[in-house]
């Protein structure tokens, strides 16, 4: 097997597999394989956290990683990435997705971070929606160019905006920040959390499609008109 093609070691949730960014994806899939082939009672059951970096990996490559796992008994569980392609690839297989910081200075126009703030805070853009079961967690901002339906999840350190209508579950500073914000064209939500507040709204509500803001004001959730 190529030196450093693919790294492997345990985890709290696992284990972690790391891949090479550069080396062909069929390779890092029969060297995953042949490394799970030699140790097959050590591997069998285990739940995989698979680090692909900075390489965008399409949902087909994914797939077929996934599908040899699942031959030998692993289950793919958690996808960490650099790139919005990777991400979305892992949502729309329903694995978590988790994005990771990209090296400061680095460029990755596939991942397309973005800065909107001065110290350089990281985001990543989901250009589909997020059906039900699907999980999205995130160290900087999210946007959704779609609709996050019940059943789904997102997760943020930073803000969140959906450019759609948001009817699942949403914590944005889930680190523990105050000032960030919930905005989606269509407010519906099962849950919204911000920092450690939580906000369940009344299932009975009239409510009126319009653009709107959640955020933290005299210690609780305030929803109102975006723009």
């Amino acid at each position: 097997m190529r030196e450093l093609t693919v790294a492997i070691k345990g985890v709290k949730e696992g284990l972690l597999v790391t891949v090479s960014e550069s080396e062909e994806w069929q390779i890092i899939v029969n060297d995953l394989a042949t490394r799970i082939d030699h140790q097959s009672a050590f591997f069998t059951g285990a739940r995989i956290t698979l680090d692909v970096g900075a390489r965008p990996v399409r949902k087909d490559e994914l797939g077929s990683l996934k599908a040899m796992l699942e031959r030998r008994n692993m289950s793919l569980w958690s996808v960490m990435s650099e790139s919005a392609t990777s991400i979305d690839a892992a949502a729309a297989l329903d694995l978590r997705a988790n994005l990771t910081a990209a090296t400061p200075g680095a460029q990755n126009p596939d991942s397309a971070p973005f800065n909107p703030e001065e110290d350089g805070t990281l985001g990543v853009m989901i250009r589909r929606t997020l059906r039900s079961g699907r999980t999205v967690h995130s160290q900087g901002h999210v946007v959704v160019f779609g609709d996050v339906n019940p059943g789904a999840e997102i997760i943020a350190a930073g803000d969140v905006i959906v450019w759609g209508r948001l009817r699942g579950n949403v914590h944005a500073g889930a680190d523990g920040d105050e000032s960030a914000v919930i905005c989606a064209l269509d407010m519906t939500p099962t849950q919204l959390r911000i920092a450690g507040y939580i906000s369940i709204p009344p299932k009975d509500k009239r409510h009126k499609v319009r653009p709107e803001i959640a955020s933290i004001r005299d210690r609780q959730i305030i929803v109102e008109t975006w723009g």
